[in-house]
């Protein structure tokens, strides 16, 4: 089906609105006010999209500028075209997340933990606050992150540093955690059902309540500081698996199965 522009269907429009050699029936006469309707309504939307294709770039400027104030600035350009825009969303939430890469890698070395600048805590809270946000948080220095009680379900965080992150109560649900390392992590009454923790590294983690209902745990250190009231019901294990030396499924609500 061919696409009329803004102005074809507001001409059109008005040519059936307009008498020339005699009056109009009444149903040419509506068809008439139906594109001039279109014409406007599709002129306002393609006037919508330029401003905010132009309002992202600039934001995205922003975003690699030397000042933080102007950085931040461009954060939270980025945040009103997500609230403006359903559509732009998905962009928003990817070039946040490419942001974070940038400002807060993860390599896999291991230098010793730096403050976190107010650009990156701005937009790791404007990423995981909106509901339904694509969030892919992948290779990001996260050590200590305050994530507690987030929902952060389907979230993608693979290779990432969330050591001695908080992650109290935090709804982990079909997250993608594959390497990533989260020592010393608090994941108390945390729920990680069906989530991916493929050779990820929990050691000395606290895992007290936290639901791993059919998580995917091969290869996983789970030699946690605490696994009392852990849910482990049909994650699946493997010989790579690893656990703390006094673990045994009598200890935890567990029916585990290996792959």
């Amino acid at each position: 089906m061919f696409r009329l522009g803004a102005v074809t269907l507001f001409v059109l429009g008005v040519a059936l609105l307009v008498p020339q050699n005699g009056p109009r029936s009444t149903s040419l006469l509506l068809f008439g006010g139906v594109l001039v309707a279109a014409g406007g309504a599709l002129a306002w939307r393609q006037a919508r999209d330029g401003q905010i294709v132009e309002r992202y770039r600039r934001a995205v400027e922003h975003l690699g500028s030397d000042e933080a104030e102007v950085r931040l600035g461009g954060l939270h350009a980025l945040d009103q075209i997500a609230k403006d825009s359903a559509s732009s969303r998905r962009l928003v939430d990817e070039t946040i997340g490419d942001f974070l890469r940038e400002r807060s890698p993860w390599t896999g070395a291991d230098p010793a933990a730096e403050n976190r600048g107010a650009d990156v805590e701005t937009a790791l809270a404007i990423l995981i606050r909106r509901p339904g946000a694509a969030i892919d948080l992948s290779y990001v220095d996260l050590r200590g992150a305050d994530l507690g009680k987030q929902d952060l379900t389907g979230a993608v965080v693979r290779r990432s540093n969330l050591a001695g992150a908080r992650l109290f109560g935090t709804c982990l649900n079909d997250c993608v955690l594959d390497a990533t390392d989260l020592r010393g992590a608090d994941l108390r009454g945390a729920s990680l059902r069906q989530a991916s923790l493929r050779v990820a590294c929990l050691e000395g983690a606290d895992l007290r309540a936290a639901d791993l209902t059919d998580a995917d745990l091969r290869g996983t250190d789970m030699r946690a500081v605490n696994l009392h009231q852990a849910v482990l019901t049909g994650a699946r294990v493997n010989r790579g698996t690893l656990w703390p030396p006094d673990f045994t499924p009598a200890r935890v609500s567990a029916s585990l199965f290996s792959d």
